[in-house]
């Protein structure tokens, strides 16, 4: 007879068994990226992360349903990229929901503190009370169960924002969005992913041609702001500062409004394929949406 504890990690090693019966580093479901709610669920055989916290439970569940799963019995930690609500509004309720820590920056999470605190002194905030903190710092690498976590700094509006790399079983994953930018720093840090997340959130010609007042259009094209189609255009086709690595290219954090899919994909498809034989990229091009979940994708 086999023992709960075997039972439970023989289902564990056999869910990250791909297709041919390969052995998984990664599994990584998008559950949801744009400018009113981002979430990433990324799983290995022994550890479960969730980044960003931006949807409350009963969507976060309706995602799950979408990608054909129920939702992970256990969280082991919620990264927080910054505290922009869209990141942010659902933190306190899924770190309760889950019992786990969140990790994100001190800056960070005084920020989350003073936005969703109670307008009545007398009262806590369900929205800011998270139980169980672990700060983490820029440039400080840290571990949770088998896998590295690297934080790095991005130019982005926030208080002190960052983007994550996660390296287990010799594979590395990188998850960078909310950025006006693409400074050195950044690029080094993209270099051999094999899964890479990046931020293409607006057409310029759209953004400037749209709806939105003009300090707010400014704001989004500032170096503090979001990545264009035609930045994200200028790295992609650039053979010294992207070395083409990523099994999987995942364009991210797309604006409804000023941008379109067909659009941002167009664009990188362009660069890339104007890349020379010699450093052509063999990947998939993926377009993440605000609407419905992207994944799994397995490394």
């Amino acid at each position: 007879m086999i023992s709960p504890a075997r039972s439970a990690n023989i289902q564990s090693v056999s869910r990250f068994c791909g297709a041919e019966g390969n052995r998984i580093s990664f599994r990584i479901s998008i559950l949801a990226s744009g400018s009113t709610g981002n979430s990433t669920l990324l799983e290995t055989s022994s550890t479960t992360l969730l980044i960003d916290a931006g949807l409350g439970k009963k969507e976060m569940l309706r995602r799950f349903e979408a990608l054909g799963r129920a939702r992970p019995e256990r969280v082991d930690g919620i990264l927080v990229t910054h505290e922009h609500s869209d990141h942010s509004t659902g933190l306190a309720q899924m770190a309760r929901e889950w019992n786990c820590p969140a990790y994100l920056t001190e800056p960070t999470h005084r920020e989350i503190v003073k936005m969703f605190a109670s307008p009545d002194p007398e009262k806590t905030s369900r929205k800011s009370q998270i139980d169980h903190v672990e700060y983490i710092q820029v440039g400080k690498q840290f571990q949770i169960g088998d896998v590295e976590i690297h934080p790095f700094s991005i130019p982005h509006d926030a208080a002190e924002p960052v983007g994550f790399s996660f390296r287990a079983n010799q594979t590395k994953v990188v998850i960078v969005t909310d950025l006006g930018c693409l400074p050195l720093n950044v690029k080094q840090h993209l270099r051999d992913a094999d899964f890479l997340m990046l931020e293409s959130n607006h057409a310029i010609e759209k953004l400037r041609m749209g709806p939105y007042p003009w300090f707010l259009k400014q704001r989004i094209m500032e170096k503090r702001g979001h990545l264009s189609n035609e930045t994200v255009s200028e790295f992609l086709a650039d053979s010294e500062v992207f070395d083409a690595r990523p099994r999987h290219l995942v364009l991210a954090h797309l604006s409804e409004e000023n941008n379109d899919p067909y659009l941002a994909e167009i664009c990188a498809k362009e660069a890339l394929d104007g890349r020379t034989s010699a450093y052509s990229f063999g990947g998939s091009l993926h377009i993440a949406k605000q609407r419905e979940p992207l994944g799994p994708f397995e490394l």
